[in-house]
């Protein structure tokens, strides 16, 4: 019988981790306590502490975890690249979240910082874990090569988090004492090696769902790789992953119904197309601390799922993408032109991709089981016509898989959904940008065709009734679908010509992935110094400004807002014995 990890640490061990968690961050304090290895230094104490490790995932706990440091990114990866607006009211988020849309936040952003904070504390943790390792007395080889493995491969994944998001990032691992260390050197050969490592020595399968397996590590060595435009290292490992990876469950990588990826229900987390994910659970004694509680802030406003708060709403340009030709290939350069894309009667009565109703809430159109979005639902009219639809969950499940605990501010609205940190559609688009690279272009067209076809399973549209039936516990199946949905594969040799390859992959990540934290960081990678990444983004700005007058005066800059401020609070931390040696990124 498989098992869950459970996010729960012994008050002692929580704030044994929380003290040594706070080193890097609080140069000045002195320590408020060590380790006891009477209590720690054993099997059982160190993987309470590798538990502590993983328990970051989510985003929530440890220094500054909370709504700013969401698993999902959604602040960073998906609203400052215009998958969607801030939400909520005017006001609310308007001294931290909103400038980070707008790119005029300064060095001192609490949203910004908030990741760079809770990562380290999670760097930290990894470290303890290790050190706390070498003095256990009752671990077995096996042992060792196990929890090393694990907790490498958590430390690549938190520092990778950092590089992407911020780029100038100081190395720490468990050998180093002194914790003020320059951001001077690039990361990514220690990031690699915490990969490698794990690849190497993690099992295929594991006994516990949410922990890492050789699979999971092999994908975001690939990953690293691909991000460092190491196309011909990264291109074996996708082939061996796509044709042979497995989850940690043991089941093999394939696309599963869109909608189960981003289901709260046990029987549907952790499926085939899960290669790693943010593990979540509520109902279970932590008071929804377990639950995805940094994700809790985007659901609707005053009615439906939550209930609660508003934030992250579709952006226009975002539904707009979704748009087809008459071949039911996407508009590339056009999505924006003509109508805007609103409810089944909006004044564009073109075809869709039908995965823009699995993504958004859009009006008249049928959400989950609640049946048509209300106006009422969305906070304020300036957040334009949409409501997030991917991390929210069916009423059936009301009280099942969200929490009836109390406690804290929103609990009710936190949610068992894990979040994707990687899924296996995500893996196929990389794969294919890969092969265009230094592959084979039909093989590229064959993993980008595989996305789009389970896309084009009319099984998993919306229909314009899909109430829930709950005396045979279904929903009502119809046969009429919600708008008029066409996507069809690229043709055979469509993708022969490179640059309209790219084009194509690039477009295919940003309405599959859509709303998922990667939209920034992929127009980052792809952006070379080139201006891409600014010309995106301003002309979502520049366009969106008519439906959501927020986004006045927001404006990216080239060669500066390709990464995140590195917080001054650290930066003066590192000065406050001397000489600083952290740096700031150009243009800050």
């Amino acid at each position: 019988m498989k098992t869950y990890i459970k996010f729960i640490l012994p008050i002692s061990v929580a704030l044994v981790v929380t003290i040594i968690a706070c080193k890097k961050s609080y140069l000045e304090q002195p320590p408020l306590g060590v380790l006891n290895s009477e209590t720690l230094a054993n099997k059982q104490g160190v993987q309470s502490l590798l538990v502590g490790a993983y328990s970051l995932l989510d985003g929530f706990g440890g220094n500054s975890g909370g709504t700013r440091s969401p698993a999902s990114n959604w602040v960073i990866g998906s609203m400052a690249a215009g998958d969607a607006y801030k939400g909520s009211s005017p006001s609310d988020g308007a001294a931290d979240v909103q400038p980070i849309q707008l790119f005029n936040l300064t060095t001192s952003n609490t949203a910004a910082s908030a990741k760079y904070l809770l990562m380290f504390d999670a760097v930290q943790r990894c470290n303890d874990v290790l050190r706390t390792l070498a003095l256990a007395k009752d671990v077995t080889d096996a042992d060792v090569k196990q929890i090393t493995g694990e907790t490498r491969f958590l430390r690549g994944f938190y520092y990778f988090e950092l590089k992407k998001i911020y780029n100038r990032i100081p190395y720490i691992d468990e050998t180093v004492t002194d914790y003020n260390q320059p951001n001077d050197k690039d990361i990514w050969p220690n990031i690699e090696a915490d990969f490698k490592f794990a690849a190497d020595n993690l099992p295929a399968v594991e006994t516990d769902r949410g922990r890492a397996n050789n699979w999971a590590a092999k994908a975001y060595l690939a990953k690293a790789y691909l991000y460092q435009k190491k196309y011909a290292d990264a291109k074996p490992l996708f082939t061996d992953l796509i044709a042979n990876g497995v989850t940690a469950g043991g089941q093999k990588y394939a696309l599963i119904p869109f909608q189960q990826n981003f289901s709260p229900q046990a029987s549907q987390k952790n499926g085939a197309e899960s290669i790693f994910a943010a593990q979540a659970s509520v109902n279970d004694g932590s008071v929804a601390s377990n639950g995805n509680r940094p994700d809790n802030l985007n659901f609707p406003y005053n009615g439906g799922p939550g209930g609660c708060c508003g934030y992250f709403p579709p952006s226009q340009s975002i539904a707009n993408s979704f748009k087809v030709d008459a071949n039911g290939l996407p508009a590339f350069d056009t999505f924006n032109n003509g109508s805007d894309v609103s409810g089944s009667t909006s004044p564009y009565t073109g075809p869709l991709d039908p995965r823009i109703d699995l993504t958004m809430a859009r009006p008249n159109i049928p959400y989950l089981d609640w049946g048509v979005p209300s106006a009422s639902w969305i906070r304020d009219p300036t957040n334009g016509r949409f409501l997030p639809r991917k991390n929210v969950y069916s009423q059936s499940e009301k009280g099942v898989n969200t929490s009836t605990e109390s406690g804290y501010w929103g609990a009710t609205s936190v949610t068992s959904n894990n979040v994707n940190l990687l899924r296996f559609a995500d893996l196929l688009l990389m794969a294919a940008e890969v092969e265009i690279e230094v592959g084979s272009p039909e093989l590229a067209l064959d993993y980008v065709n595989r996305v789009r076809n389970r896309a084009a399973d009319p099984t998993g549209w919306v229909y314009k009734s899909s109430a829930y039936d709950a005396t045979k516990s279904k929903y009502n199946v119809q046969t009429i679908p919600a708008d008029n949905y066409l996507i069809k594969p690229y043709p055979a040799g469509s993708f022969a010509n490179k640059s309209y390859a790219l084009k194509a992959i690039h477009f295919e990540r940003k309405i599959e992935l859509a709303e998922e934290g990667h939209r920034y960081f992929d127009l980052a990678r792809w952006d070379g110094g080139t201006g891409t990444m600014a010309a995106e983004i301003n002309a979502f700005l520049q366009y969106d400004v008519k439906i959501n007058s927020t986004l006045q005066g927001g404006k990216f800059v080239k060669g500066t807002h390709e990464y995140m401020p590195i917080p001054q609070s650290q930066i003066d931390l590192s000065a406050s014995k001397g000489a600083g040696v952290l740096k700031q990124n150009p243009g800050y």
